[in-house]
């Protein structure tokens, strides 16, 4: 397989091309009104390394949709792309060119917020076309040695913070391809004079998937300055049992039963707030303010932890009638732009949120302000969820930041407020715009109380990215190269009770043991009356072999997926001199070649 530099290009808001120009090494290339002065290098293995920014030489202000490096790939046989997803619940997998879509092209709602959740540009992608976030990897038919055949080749982004990085793969023939390496802006006001550094890329070869895409993690991790020093953690949090519908004595209940299980941290999930937005304020479920609920799991020997979705805010929420202005807006009503739909949430138009501008000095205050007072409440452990908002595509304070900027902007604010020493864990998060700034990161879709997803749902656009343990297992599969070197991976909670449940036992040891093999933090979300010896034991094997592997993966030898561009979804999990093989049909695994 070859990757060949062919050329560069620009579009804008309304998708017009700026500008094209062919590329013949490094070089200014004018793109219409952009300059971008583009550094080309190569690898010892003659893979493309590159570096970049984009200029505007005009004298009107131009809105910046993408920047594209753009290679022609030689390949033989059918050429597989590594799908790397948009956030924490995108769902990775591996797609054959030509035979294989876009899954925005499902969308058949028409409604970008959807596509928005999964893709940096929530624009349906075009017929033909796959797609990839940050990274990918691509492999064709050609596993011989050599500086041009090399079986795979990784490419990735060197970062995410300033803006997103997208890799478009189309056909151009039975041998030939064209990958895009898109620095996707989504629309920031690019001022005349002004230069804008655009995050580099590389590209490297080799037999092995995980292993490539683990010495790219560590790459990035180290220039990202990557949170990666906190404890294992262990847990228990109130979501996968209670819901929306946790009470001040459900919680109660479990912390008292808690003192002979092993959890560090003891964290209270959604449902204790008054609404969407206004999070220092509990509801009539709670007695006690949210210090008093934190005085009492602190009594306990535990670090008091809480979710928050800081980025939005209900309709009828405080902060939104005291602060409408705090809104950001759609481009083509000027009315408030959705950032996320729950019905359950309901805040006053049927469960639509709106989306807090985190361009706006005020809001950013208020988001700095908001991490200060969880922590002074006695909350050491925050857990910040749907973050994905504010990159929806709108009309900000700033039109000069992009999606990247505005997410990563509300994440800084938080972690100034919250303090360095305290443990944030990213969810519903863009992966590339995080690191650096959390300790710990969700890396797949919710688990669920089944292994797949419900048959009432297949329909659903994204499917893959519902509720279902099976989804969880195949990203904590794919992105088992992150733990240790972006932040440490949450892979979601382990699901130990065996009535309320329609996992069989077979199926909860083997997510049970998954989560152990990929040394990430381990967490329980069953109500603790439910669990009886076998689960405890359970869980004191899945924090022994998760101690032992995260051991390892802070001596840079994470967990790997040797079969990542062979199944789909893949099956084997390798770690500390064990492997899991699953049958992903049953959710039944065998371990060291025992059955579970």
């Amino acid at each position: 397989m070859r990757l060949i530099p062919d050329r560069l290009t620009a579009t804008d808001l309304d998708g017009t091309t700026l500008g094209t120009a062919g590329v013949d090494g490094g070089g200014t290339y004018q793109l219409g009104p952009l300059s971008v002065e583009l550094d080309l290098d190569a690898n010892r293995n003659e893979l493309p390394v590159w570096s970049w920014s984009v200029a505007n030489a005009g004298d009107q202000t131009v809105p910046v949709w993408s920047v594209a490096l753009v290679f022609r790939v030689e390949h033989t046989g059918p050429l597989r792309m590594f799908r790397h997803g948009y956030q924490s619940w995108s769902s990775c997998d591996v797609a054959t060119l030509g035979v294989d879509t876009d899954p925005s092209l499902a969308n058949t709602s028409g409604l970008e917020l959807i596509a928005g959740v999964h893709h940096a540009d929530q624009r349906t992608a075009a017929v033909g076309e796959l797609r990839s976030e940050f990274v990918t990897v691509l492999a064709d038919a050609d596993v011989a040695p050599g500086p041009f055949a090399t079986g795979a080749v990784r490419v990735g982004f060197d970062a995410g913070v300033n803006h997103d990085g997208t890799f478009r793969l189309s056909a151009l023939n039975d041998s030939t391809a064209e990958l895009r390496a898109e620095a996707f802006l989504g629309g920031a006001h690019l001022n005349p004079g002004v230069r804008f550094a655009l995050h580099g890329g590389s590209a490297a070869g080799g037999a092995s998937a995980s292993a490539m895409l683990r010495d790219w993690a560590r790459h990035v991790g180290m220039l990202g300055g990557a949170r990666t020093t906190a404890p294992f953690q262990v847990g228990w949090c109130s979501w996968y049992h209670y819901f929306h519908d946790i009470t001040e004595a459900h919680l109660r209940a479990n912390l008292a039963a808690s003192d002979s299980w092993p959890f560090d941290v003891f964290q209270l999930d959604d449902g204790f707030q008054a609404a969407i937005g206004d999070w220092l304020v509990t509801n009539d479920k709670f007695d006690t303010d949210l210090a008093g609920l934190a005085d009492a799991i602190a009594a306990s020997g535990h670090t008091p932890g809480l979710w928050l979705a800081p980025f939005i805010a209900a309709p009828d929420s405080r902060v939104v009638a005291d602060h409408p202005e705090w809104v950001a807006t759609t481009r083509d009503t000027g009315g408030p732009l959705p950032g996320m739909f729950n019905p359950p949430w309901e805040g006053g138009m049927g469960g639509l949120m709106f989306t807090l501008d985190t361009t706006h000095p005020e809001v950013i205050a208020h988001l700095e302000d908001l991490g200060r007072q969880v922590r002074e409440a006695g909350y050491d452990y925050l857990k910040l969820d749907f973050t994905f908002a504010p990159s929806f595509d709108g009309v900000y304070a700033d039109p000069t930041m992009t999606p990247a900027q505005r997410v990563r902007a509300g994440y800084d604010a938080v972690r100034r407020g919250a303090g360095d020493d305290a443990f944030i864990l990213g969810c519903g998060a863009p992966i590339s715009h995080v690191v650096g700034v959390i300790d710990g990161n969700r890396i797949g879709s919710d688990v669920d109380p089944r292994w797949t997803l419900d048959p009432n749902r297949e329909d659903e656009a994204y499917p893959e990215t519902l509720p279902a343990t099976l989804h969880a297992f195949r990203n904590t599969l794919a992105r088992s190269f992150m733990h240790r070197s972006l932040w440490l991976n949450d892979p979601d909670c382990v699901m130990l009770r065996t009535t309320e449940t329609d996992l069989d036992p077979t199926a909860v040891r083997t997510w049970a043991r998954t989560v152990a093999l990929s040394g990430g933090m381990v967490l329980v979300s069953d109500d603790l009356a439910l669990l009886g010896p076998d689960a405890r034991q359970l869980l004191d094997e899945v924090v022994t072999l998760g101690r032992a592997v995260d051991a390892a993966s802070l001596a840079m030898q994470p967990a790997r997926c040797d079969d990542l561009l062979d199944a789909n979804p893949p099956t084997t999990l390798s770690a500390g001199g064990h492997e899991l093989v699953v049958d992903v049909a049953t959710g039944h695994g065998v371990l060291d070649g025992v059955p579970q």
